[in-house]
């Protein structure tokens, strides 16, 4: 008999990013464990043969593919600020949505969600005018699709008034400043290397909808989907345990709707 849980929640990971003869990530295993994947487009990682073959294996493991669209920039891995006009944001989210699409729809399945990766994801967290035209882009394209954001940011905020479903995004093992933004990849400590502790600030938000950021205080958010990463050395066995961990909270696993 299947478990009726008292809530749901996405566990979506960032998938597709290897690039040619470079391998990153173990994507089938964590495709075992996510519910939404977000393939990456091209701009920042990921070539059609990666496209095609992590389309594939979404396909088979029954979870919902998203476009991880990103600023033009495979050296950097899409972590660099470019400035960029609301224009080119729009213009470089379409093409990216619409690149994924294809192998998409030749698999038999369809696109659900759209989100931005890294630079492009902090600077539409706080940019009214750049937030604003990534919804619009999606909006454009297919308005059924949510888009992913931060939770408390520009990005959800756009989607909202764009009329898209929209999914407030948390992360399990990123650090928050007491504004409920990310604290910055650059600075010492922004990234939680502890499994337990990472585990413990998923579950806080997850059930309780806080996180306590860097500074002591209290941040409160929601928390539609939290993302794990996929690119470290233990990528799959911390979403093995983070899964493990919510549905003993009685929180099942499933993609926004």
């Amino acid at each position: 008999m299947k478990h009726s849980f008292a809530k749901t929640i996405d566990i979506n990971s960032d998938l597709g990013e290897s690039f040619g003869a470079w391998r990153m990530g173990d994507d089938a295993a964590l495709l075992s464990i996510v519910s939404s994947a977000n393939i990456a487009c091209g701009f920042h990682a990921g070539d059609p043969d990666i496209m095609r073959g992590t389309v594939a294996l979404a396909v088979e493991h029954e979870v919902a593919i998203g476009a991880h669209v990103s600023l033009p920039d495979l050296q950097g891995f899409g972590r660099r600020e470019m400035a960029i006009t609301p224009n080119e944001a729009y213009a470089l989210t379409l093409y990216q949505i619409g690149a994924l699409h294809g192998f998409v729809q030749a698999a038999g399945t369809r696109l659900r969600h759209v989100k931005p990766h890294g630079a492009l994801y902090n600077m539409a967290a706080r940019d009214t005018k750049l937030a604003a035209a990534i919804a619009r882009a999606v909006h454009d394209f297919d308005a059924t699709l949510c888009l992913f954001g931060l939770a408390n940011s520009a990005l959800v905020d756009a989607g909202r008034a764009a009329g898209i479903p929209v999914a407030a995004e948390a992360f399990a093992d990123r650090r928050y400043r007491a504004d409920g933004t990310l604290q910055p990849r650059r600075e010492a400590d922004a990234v939680i290397q502890e499994s337990d502790e990472a585990i413990a600030q998923a579950m806080a938000m997850a059930r309780e909808g806080q996180v306590r950021a860097i500074d002591g205080s209290i941040v409160t958010l929601q928390a539609d989907t939290l993302c794990v990463h996929g690119d470290g050395s233990h990528a799959v066995e911390f979403a093995r345990r983070l899964r493990a961990a919510l549905e003993a909270a009685d929180i099942g696993i499933a993609a926004p709707r």
